[in-house]
Parts: C-alpha cells; structure tokens; sequence
C-alpha cells in the first residue's frame, strides 16, 4: 500500500479504496468526510463514506491513528502501542472468537511506528461503550472470562506463540512516568486517595521493579493486557474487547485479577469474584489448558491488586482541564482500585507472599 496516511484528512476515495479492497473485494469509494475527530493518547476519527460500490463496506468507520501533535506523535509511536493493535486485528483477531470490534482495514509502517485502523463504528451497529461508572452484568462478567481464557489457552503453548504470534514480546521494562505520576499524585492531592491506596502508591514508587517482577511471575501467554471498563464495549450483553496496545506475554491472571477489579462494579466483584475466578478457571480446564489452582488464582488476584495503584497513575493527578466525562470515568476508575486494593488486603499479600 502506499504511503501511511498520517492524519485523517489524508485519507481520501483512492487510498481508502485500497484499504478496503484486502477486506471488501470489489469496493470503489466515491468520497469521504470526518464526521467526528477526537484524540485521546491516540488521534481518533469517524469517517462518513459515500460509495460508487460499496461491496459490504460500511457507510461509518472508525478511524484510529497517532496523534497529530509531533511532539506526542513521536513519543506513542516510540512506545509500539499502535503497531501492536494493529498487529493484533490483522494477524490475532481472524484466529479469536473473542467479540471485538470488526477489523475493515489495517495499514502500518514498522519503520516510523506509524499506523491507521479502519474499525466497526460501534454506536452505529448498536453497541455501547462504558463512561466509567458501567459495568458489565455478572453473567456478561462470565462469558468474557471464558473468551479470555480462549485467548489465554490458545497461546499458552510456547511453540504456537511462536509460529501465530511470534512479534508478541514480554512487557517493556517499567519506565519513571507511573512512579512520577503517583509522587505527584501524593503530593498535591493526597486528601483525594483512601489510606490503602496512598501506602500501595508509595510502595510503588519505593519497589517498582521488585512489584513489576511478581506481576510477570507466572504461565506465559498472550494476553490482552489492559482490560479495565474504558476498553471495553458491550454488544447485546455480550463484553467485547477494545485497545489492544498492551497485548503482551505474561501471565493469564493479569488479565483475570484486572478485569474483575476494574470491569465489575464494587458491588459485584466483592459478591462474585470468588465464583467467577472459579468460572475461568473450569473454562480453562474444559478447553484443555494448563491446570491452575483455585488457591494461586486467588493469591495472585490479591497481589495483582497492587498494580492498580501505577495503573491509576494519571487520574490521581486530578488534571483540571479534564472534561466532564472524562473526571466521570477517572473517578469511577479510582474508586474500583482503591476499593481492590482494601478489600483483597493486597499490602499484606505482597508482605507474606512476595516479601516486599
């Protein structure tokens, strides 16, 4: 393909032609228009699309792409995240029954990280996706914990992580910014953190690469890596997977002990998260996966707690040119962390069981 648009206004009917073609044999765009723009860590588009053949292609995309300012543009695309979503729905997604949102076209550029996702419009095939404060049901909770244990079991064998997912690596190694974050956060908003969350902020920033290690520790997979409600949509009452970024190898009860704490509401993963971690785990075993123990899968949902404290990094610096919405999901997000963190005595475990 030629060259990788850099912003959305580039894309125009001859380039979108040849994205779509790969998918939709056959189509011939006659013109198209941003409708919406927003960006976020990345840029984000919603193109309105006028067809000569529309060949199945649909009249809404969702476009997403690397910021427009240079200076952040340089600094996410040296992070790989976008290359590795984009990887992700052209190689990994075809081969999951995982619900997420349907791929129409992918282009990338290894050599300057740059990359743009033509993906399903949700809102306009019915879907919803969360403001914070949404949760999934309990039974919706359940069918996503067996999609990631597809996803889980499916890679946990080394030699078919190779051959299928071989440019999927282990985490990065962890940077400065969440422990700046949090030593700001602390700073200048302590009043705004509960007890529980201000030690798990502080032990962070005090042991970083000791945490980061018992987080790794574990069966290796492939795993989604950052499925908090933000990335997440619900389709029919099923959960879909959004933002793949963070797809890497590590342990399967990442994934578990993250989406339980910060998907459910507080209600209902104090009152369910026992039996759904038992649900997962019976999901792994009936489609063969390697045994894990109620008692380890629950060990490591209480250590894994702690990570919500960095994950939590930018919202607890209370930025003030936040929108209404976005304070909304920040304040939903921080209260499921620090409600995880207290009620899974999560300092306590890393003190018995890892020794930090």
């Amino acid at each position: 393909m030629a060259d990788v648009p850099a912003r959305a206004e580039a894309i125009d009917p001859a380039w979108l032609t040849r994205a779509l073609s790969a998918r939709h044999p056959g189509v011939r765009v006659a013109a198209v228009e941003i409708a919406q723009r927003a960006e976020v860590t990345n840029a984000h588009a919603w193109l309105r699309v006028r067809y000569d053949e529309a060949a199945g292609a649909p009249e809404s995309l969702f476009c997403k792409l690397l910021p427009n300012d240079p200076t952040r543009r340089s600094a996410i695309a040296a992070t790989n995240m976008g290359l590795r979503e984009a990887r992700f729905y052209a190689d990994l997604a075809p081969k999951l029954a995982m619900r997420v949102p349907r791929v129409h076209a992918v282009d990338l550029d290894p050599s300057d990280g740059a990359f743009v996702l033509l993906l399903e419009d949700l809102e306009t095939t019915g879907c919803t996706v969360s403001s914070g404060p949404e949760s999934p049901s309990v039974d919706a909770a359940a069918r996503a914990l067996e999609d990631l244990a597809g996803l889980h079991v499916r890679f946990e064998d080394a030699a078919t992580r190779r051959r299928e997912a071989g440019w999927v690596a282990p985490p990065d190694p962890p940077s400065d910014y969440g422990s700046m974050r949090l030593a700001e956060g602390l700073a200048q908003h302590r009043e705004k953190l509960t007890d529980a969350f201000a030690e798990m902020a502080t032990l962070y920033i005090d042991e970083r690469d000791a945490l980061h290690a018992v987080w790794s520790a574990g069966p290796a997979t492939v795993i989604h890596g950052d499925c908090h409600i933000g990335n997440l949509f619900f389709d029919a009452g099923r959960v879909g997977f959004l933002d793949w970024g963070m797809v890497v190898v590590s342990t399967p009860l990442r994934d578990l002990s993250y989406f339980l704490a910060m998907s459910l509401s507080v209600a209902d993963r104090r009152a369910h998260e026992r039996a759904l971690i038992r649900h997962y785990l019976e999901a792994r075993r009936a489609l063969g996966g390697l045994s894990i123990g109620f008692d380890a899968a629950w060990l490591a949902h209480r250590l894994h707690a702690a990570y919500l404290a960095p994950a939590s990094c930018q919202i607890v610096t209370f930025p003030p040119d936040a929108t209404p919405r976005r304070k909304r999901f920040a304040a939903a997000f921080l209260e499921r962390a620090s409600a995880a963190i207290e009620d899974l005595e999560s300092r306590a475990a890393l003190r018995e069981h890892a020794r930090i």
